[in-house]
């Protein structure tokens, strides 16, 4: 096979765990997400709070306080808006920032808000700079400013709208504007999970799709799911098609080793874009410092995936790091290149 065409055939099995959710996916975390906060695993002291903000606004029969929440993709954002929707018993209206290319677009959604119900804007920090100055009004007095007619005719009609609660998701909380994000009541970042947190997650979605799993196959699973439970549902869903094909059904620690293999995900959860990242500021940049956009041509991928998707969680790890000049490599991405290299030239 000629380097481009394998080039080709990685990406494309690449895109198997790493691509945006697909319609198979997204009715899959809907059937997945919890319906309650008591049952939401991980995030403890946002949770804790949320839960008390919630029972405070139920006591005094009033909406809850608009939300933001901020962190990479995959943690819980979204299902975290359902689940106050859903512990209100009221209707939650989901849209995204890029879906909003007019303050216009925003009028009949708002309008068609009944008291306490939700507004979830997801990826927030995408909105325009006039639909997000059309916000503020809404968010403070629960009014909305439009002009009717043009010219010298032209004049601004206030509208009331009911109380609602907006909630706005980020994975980009720099880019927020500080007026838009002094107007949320309540901040939270999402961080990534731990693998026992994970590992319960799998273990309870696994039951949920009737899997047959072990203890030691959840685990494993766990701690190459890059702390994130979407990923975690993903992977679960490529073993078990493995685990039905080459072996008996059952999910066990040796199927998921190989199943996951197959895909290029390793022990640590670094898949074969992030190994050619790191051999990329190895090889290429010596080292680094070397800048994002560098990077991301090297590897003829987007900026926004390499700071959104893959960035976060080599940062978590301690793979590379930030600095005024540029990415590095650190001292364990050395040991790991070492103990890889083999390995790595056989993908690479």
């Amino acid at each position: 096979m000629g380097d481009n065409k394998r080039e080709k055939f990685l990406d494309k099995a690449e895109k198997v765990v790493r691509q945006d959710e697909t319609e198979d996916d997204v009715i899959l975390n809907l059937s997945l997400r919890p319906k309650l906060l008591a049952d939401f695993i991980g995030q403890v002291p946002m949770v804790d709070s949320l839960s008390i903000a919630l029972e405070a606004s139920k006591n005094r029969n009033e909406p809850m306080e608009h939300l933001l929440f901020c962190g990479p993709p995959g943690l819980g954002k979204t299902s975290l808006a359902h689940i106050m929707a859903n512990e209100r018993g009221v209707k939650i209206t989901a849209t995204s920032g890029p879906a909003i290319e007019r303050s216009g677009d925003l009028i009949g959604i708002m309008t068609n808000l009944a008291d306490g119900d939700i507004l979830f804007i997801d990826e927030i920090h995408r909105l325009s700079k006039v639909v997000e100055e059309f916000i503020y009004p809404a968010m403070e007095n629960f009014q909305i400013d439009f002009l009717v007619d043009k010219g010298p005719y032209a004049k601004t009609v206030k509208f009331s709208l009911k109380r609602f609660t907006l909630i706005g998701a980020t994975t980009r909380s720099g880019l927020l504007s500080a007026p838009l994000r002094d107007r949320f009541g309540m901040l939270f970042h999402l961080e990534f999970y731990e693998p026992e947190e994970l590992k319960i997650i799998i273990e309870r979605s696994a039951k949920l799709l009737g899997i047959p799993i072990d203890d030691d196959g959840a685990m494993e699973i766990a701690m190459r799911s890059r702390g994130t439970p979407r990923i975690a549902n993903r992977l679960l869903r490529r073993v078990r098609d493995w685990a039905e094909v080459k072996s008996d059904g059952k999910i066990t620690r040796e199927a998921t080793i190989e199943a996951l293999g197959s895909h290029g995900i390793d022990e640590k959860g670094l898949d074969r874009i992030d190994r050619r990242l790191l051999n990329v500021i190895y090889t290429t940049y010596k080292g680094g410092p070397v800048g994002i956009d560098a990077i991301a041509s090297s590897l003829n991928e987007e900026t926004d995936t390499i700071k959104d998707v893959v960035e976060p969680y080599l940062l978590k790890m301690g793979f590379i790091k930030r600095t005024p000049r540029g990415r590095e490599l650190t001292e364990k991405t050395y040991e790991y290149l070492g103990k890889c290299q083999t390995r790595m030239n056989d993908l690479f």
